[in-house]
């Protein structure tokens, strides 16, 4: 950043430059909290480190939301500028899945977790056409391709999960396959774009974690519509797994890189992950043991991972860092 560049960050408010991917903060605490509720069901852990960390998480989504709302309000052009972003608009979807992620985590609450799923649910649907559309009317760039598409559309697989006693089971069945076909078509794309056409650049590295998610809460999703892990979910589940090791096969690539908002892509997929080796072990009926060794040592790498983050993001704050123009 230059000299000129950062003294005018210095005179504008913060705000202005407040991202959309922040929301992806709350959707990390989100998939910790969910995880460390089923290991606390499954496992036999305290309950108390997720009804902590359902505390956090709550305080963070209205830090958050309100922030970006206010900006909304007051910097409506920069929000404009972010929607009309070849790889910020991806990231809107971000604000439904938090939504929909909160109403799982405060569900035993429906006074609360129904009006999120509601909204959520809306906010999601637009999302995903806008971004659709927005694919077909553009001529977007392979270099602008991450696997941060897969947000607006393959989220969809998230609403089941948060819709359980919410809305009819053929409407949740809608959004699930909506999300496990986007998830086919743009794993194969993005495959492409990486293999052919480069890898991504420092800032977007991260976001190749994204790809353990879909996988991961399809198998979750799935077993709530279904009630049964079978053939299919365990296909989901290890489709997750082999896109663990090859992220830990990458690792070198992720070795001093340089701390952006986006490695909070790391955090959500890692628990989605531990959720379903959670889920899997119980499904086998506690036999298949292994599923519980590797549930425990991603549930120990996700914390790490998290609370790594967490205390990069505090000290990107005070170095202010965080909220200036990226142009």
């Amino acid at each position: 950043m230059s000299e000129v560049t950062q003294q005018n960050n210095e005179k504008t408010p913060r705000l202005k430059f407040f991202p959309v991917m922040m929301f992806a903060v709350i959707m990390g605490f989100s998939g910790i909290t969910l995880a460390y509720k089923k290991a606390h069901e499954i496992l036999l852990l305290p309950a108390v480190i997720y009804q902590v960390l359902s505390y956090i998480t709550a305080a963070l989504a209205i830090i958050i939301g309100v922030s970006y709302l206010i900006k909304i309000i007051v910097y409506t052009s920069e929000v404009k500028k972010e929607l009309l972003h070849p790889v910020r608009v991806n990231f809107f979807a971000a604000i439904s899945i938090s939504m929909l992620l909160l109403a799982v985590v405060f569900h035993e609450y429906k006074s609360v977790a129904y009006p999120l799923f509601l909204i959520g649910t809306g906010l999601q649907t637009f999302f995903t056409f806008y971004a659709i559309t927005y694919w077909l009317n553009k001529n977007i760039e392979m270099a602008h391709s991450n696997p941060a598409w897969f947000i607006p559309v393959v989220g969809n697989i998230i609403i089941p999960i948060a819709g359980e006693g919410f809305a009819d089971a053929a409407l949740l069945n809608f959004f699930f396959s909506l999300g496990i076909f986007f998830w086919i078509i743009l794993t194969a794309i993005l495959f492409n774009r990486i293999i052919f056409h480069g890898m991504l650049v420092q800032k977007f590295l991260p976001t190749l974690a994204i790809f353990i998610a879909p996988p991961s809460v399809g198998m979750l999703s799935y077993i709530k519509l279904t009630g049964h892990y079978d053939f299919f979910a365990s296909l989901l589940l290890n489709v997750a797994i082999v896109f663990g090791l090859i992220l830990l096969a990458l690792i070198k690539n992720f070795y001093k890189l340089k701390f952006f908002i986006s490695w909070w892509a790391f955090t959500f997929p890692m628990a989605a992950l531990t959720m379903a080796l959670i889920t899997a072990y119980e499904k086998t009926e506690y036999v298949y043991t292994f599923y519980e060794y590797l549930s425990i040592v991603s549930l120990v790498m996700t914390s790490i991972l998290v609370l790594l983050v967490l205390v990069r993001t505090i000290i990107a704050v005070i170095r202010k860092e965080i909220c200036v123009d990226e142009k």
